[in-house]
């Protein structure tokens, strides 16, 4: 059936491009995985980014992973909103630093680090998941 194959051979590309991009990390100096662009929790993304993020977290536990969404962390992603809770859940348990907010025009400050607009805020997503409270990164990784 050519659909079958043709799906076959979509799956195996994905999975060479996340082997190169996993290669890619290998090198000492290379601190970390960044996402951005598109929109990282779109529920389809969602869907696609998690064998690549489980793949980066074995091979490289001591990596920083970042994600850029402009979704709110508390109003979008804690609520399930977006996508199946287990999925999100599951994608959030591998970020290390999540950038969160649109990036807005009239508050953009080319001061701030990590950041394009004073609105988004650099999330510590590690502490902030089991933690009690929301907790910024700070410059410690």
């Amino acid at each position: 059936d050519l659909h079958r194959v043709d799906r076959r051979q979509r799956q195996m590309c994905i999975r060479d491009r996340e082997d190169t991009i996993v290669r890619g990390l290998e090198p000492w100096f290379i601190r970390g995985l960044s996402l951005l662009g598109g929109e990282p929790f779109e529920p389809s993304n969602q869907q696609a980014l998690l064998p690549l993020l489980r793949k980066v977290r074995k091979a490289y536990p001591e990596k920083t992973i970042w994600c850029y969404t402009g979704y709110d962390f508390e109003q979008d992603l804690l609520t399930g909103r977006l996508c199946d809770w287990p999925v999100t859940e599951e994608l959030l348990s591998y970020i290390d630093v999540l950038v969160d907010g649109e990036f807005k025009l009239d508050l953009k400050n080319p001061n701030l680090r990590f950041r394009g607009s004073s609105n988004q805020r650099v999330i510590d997503l590690k502490k902030s998941l089991y933690g009690d409270e929301l907790v910024l990164w700070s410059e410690a990784y």
